[in-house]
């Protein structure tokens, strides 16, 4: 976790061989996610890692984007980041709940995904949550991917993933 008032950060992985991630933003909320991207590369760097970074146009296309590029076989872990503010209608639930289930089935697929999508109320919430001196949460989605990779380094040490079997072809078909 990131220091403040969430927590204190525990000393990042360690890797004989750094890990390779691609970072999935959205950029609706450009100046939020330009944070949670500043915190998400600084604590990617501070493992030693390499990181590509690729946008999408929304939070619903970010599980998407990751399953085509776990297809290529160059990363071994994700970082999802992206900011989904409240409005006046039901789009935001829909976009909050169905990015996350996305993100949910490709980790449970065996990909190492830190899930860095903001859902908030107002601009205030999200830029508190976005600033890297602040709640960090760019870097927290980071970290979570990091620690992911490690695990699966430790429990699958061919390369291979964890998670249910699926198709190498098409990643998911649901």
């Amino acid at each position: 976790m990131a220091a403040g008032p969430t927590g204190t950060r525990r000393p990042l992985p360690e890797f004989d061989e750094p890990p390779k991630l691609l970072v999935v933003v959205a950029p609706y909320v450009e100046a939020v996610t330009d944070l949670l991207c500043e915190g998400a590369q600084r604590l990617i760097e501070q493992a030693n890692g390499e990181s590509e970074t690729v946008t999408v146009p929304g939070a619903l296309e970010i599980p998407p984007a990751i399953n085509l590029a776990a297809r290529s076989e160059r990363f071994e872990g994700f970082v999802a980041l992206g900011c989904v503010m409240r409005g006046e209608t039901t789009h935001y639930e829909t976009v909050c709940e169905e990015s996350a289930r996305g993100l949910t089935i490709l980790g449970l697929s065996g990909l190492c995904i830190g899930n860095g999508i903001l859902t908030v109320d107002n601009m205030d919430q999200a830029t508190e949550r976005a600033d890297p001196a602040r709640q960090d949460k760019g870097g927290d989605a980071a970290e979570a991917a990091l620690r992911l990779i490690e695990l699966s380094r430790r429990f699958v040490p061919s390369g291979g993933r964890v998670g249910f079997s699926l198709p190498k072809s098409s990643l998911l078909q649901l």
